[in-house]
């Protein structure tokens, strides 16, 4: 693969969800990533490709702000990303779900603590009809624990689909789904890129007029899987020892190069 330097995912005049700038980040001699920059428009959907190790999990969790980089800038709606994690959500590879208990029991705990009126949306402000949007049934009192990995999965998701999120950061988000599971996880994260931002703005510092920034929902998530995501492409970057080596329109992978 020809390496080209780092450019914006969209047009510059477009607003940025997120923005990395020359970001570095290090664990002893190890470097996770190495002077990352790019640029995640607000509305835009982002494919990472790489190899294990590549830096792709990494990238999403600075975004995310559960790790800071040793080197560089990382901005989220122009903020530091801890002061905007009400507008983020994360997927991880670990369910992030009690194993004890039931699906909806687990939803309504974590609606509990984020109950601050912000939530607008229909799918949203029920954790009923989060788990009916990814196929579930918040009837089945069975827990967690002793759910198959793909309904783990699904329930995963329903958790940050819940927090009405405008940027979507989910890793992996295919793993352990069957063909069919994965197809309507796709046309799920289809249909929530038309949901409405209907929550309040953050407030505006005091003495401080600005233009209303766009809004609209963001997506940049992670796959071994390119064939399943590609409804999901609008962008693809490609990351290889902690470096974005590709960013292309569409899906593009190393294999679609060969054979050009």
């Amino acid at each position: 693969m020809q390496k080209v330097d780092p450019q914006p995912v969209m047009a510059p005049q477009v607003a940025a969800a997120a923005t990395l700038i020359e970001v570095a980040k290090l664990y002893g001699n190890f470097a996770a990533l190495r002077k990352a920059t790019v640029e995640f428009a607000v509305g835009s959907s982002t494919v990472i490709l790489g190899d294990n190790g590549a830096g792709k999990s990494t990238l999403l969790r600075m975004l995310a702000g559960l790790i800071s980089p040793s080197r560089g800038s990382v901005r989220v709606f122009g903020d530091e990303p801890n002061n905007q994690r009400r507008r983020i959500a994360y997927m991880s590879h670990e369910a992030m779900l009690y194993d004890e208990l039931s699906a909806i029991e687990n939803l309504n705990y974590f609606a509990s603590l984020q109950n601050d009126g912000r939530f607008a949306c229909s799918c949203t402000s029920s954790p009923e009809m989060a788990l009916r949007a990814v196929g579930l049934d918040p009837a089945l009192t069975r827990p967690v624990g002793q759910y198959s990995q793909g309904m783990r999965q699904r329930a995963s998701l329903a958790r940050v689909l819940q927090t009405d999120p405008e940027l979507l950061l989910l890793d992996e988000p295919f793993s352990n789904l069957d063909v069919a599971s994965a197809k309507h996880m796709v046309e799920l994260l289809l249909d929530f890129r038309t949901w409405p931002v209907e929550s309040p703005p953050p407030p505006q510092a005091e003495g401080v007029s600005t233009p209303p920034a766009a809004r609209a929902r963001t997506i940049i998530l992670t796959t071994h899987q390119p064939k399943l995501a590609e409804p999901l492409a609008e962008t693809t970057l490609t990351m290889s020892a902690g470096t974005i080596v590709s960013i292309a329109r569409g899906l593009h992978t190393a294999h679609q190069e060969a054979g050009q």
